[in-house]
């Protein structure tokens, strides 16, 4: 008798395991689609191709780029993201340096993007405009796809937040290589104007690149939350 009741406790310790493990994951599923989620940074430029430069410093886009990436990498994993970046160092994706090295480095970093089963792509850069009052952050999507559209609206809005004094409000589709090559949502996120003295200013500073990357964050959860 007693050897029954023991059995039958067992059983039932057993199946209140089972119940409370089922139902921490179907919590997790609901409250952390973060862990699930891939994400690929793709820092632009880099190597001989430095993009555009600083209109005061000669800093280099591709560095400030990296910069960015980096935090924001630390930024999404903190959150539970799994995050690749397609360049972790100054250097491009390009191999030797010989005609076309653009090309093979653009299609490296598409390469990568479709390796990792990516869910999201965010591509960093920087701006330039002749003239000079422009600043602040600006979004471009694929044109067509709906879902990177709404990716980009979530990440301009977050932006038009933290950057207030911004001259670029609105979202901009287009034909990009990097963003055509992504088999998911995907954005180009250009972070300020290096043509504009303060927006220069501002994005040499490793406070104001946390600011973007927290920005950027809260636009890629609101994102995920939303469809």
């Amino acid at each position: 008798m007693v050897k029954n009741r023991v059995v039958k406790s067992a059983c039932a310790l057993c199946v209140c395991v089972i119940f409370f493990s089922l139902l921490g994951c179907e919590a997790n599923q609901t409250l952390a689609p973060a862990a699930y989620k891939t994400i690929v940074i793709d820092a632009g430029h880099g190597g001989i191709d430095g993009g555009v430069t600083g209109v005061n410093s000669g800093a280099l886009e591709s560095d400030i780029n990296l910069e960015i990436a980096k935090k924001l990498k630390t930024a999404l994993e903190n959150a539970g993201f799994r995050v690749e970046l397609t360049r972790s160092t100054s250097g491009g994706l390009y191999g030797a340096l010989s005609a076309g090295f653009k090309l093979r480095d653009m299609n490296k970093r598409a390469q990568i993007i479709n390796s990792c089963d990516a869910d999201l792509v965010i591509s960093v850069h920087q701006n330039k405009f002749s003239q000079e009052h422009r600043r602040g952050g600006q979004v471009f999507y694929q044109k067509g796809s709906a879902s990177s559209a709404a990716l980009a609206a979530n990440v301009q809005k977050q932006l038009n937040e933290l950057m207030p004094y911004s001259t670029q409000k609105s979202i901009i589709a287009g034909d990009f290589f990097i963003l055509r090559q992504s088999p998911c949502p995907a954005v180009i996120v250009e972070c300020g104007f290096l043509s504009n003295g303060e927006d220069e200013k501002l994005l040499l500073t490793s406070e104001h690149q946390i600011q973007l990357a927290t920005a950027i964050l809260s636009a890629v959860t609101a994102y995920f939350y939303s469809v």
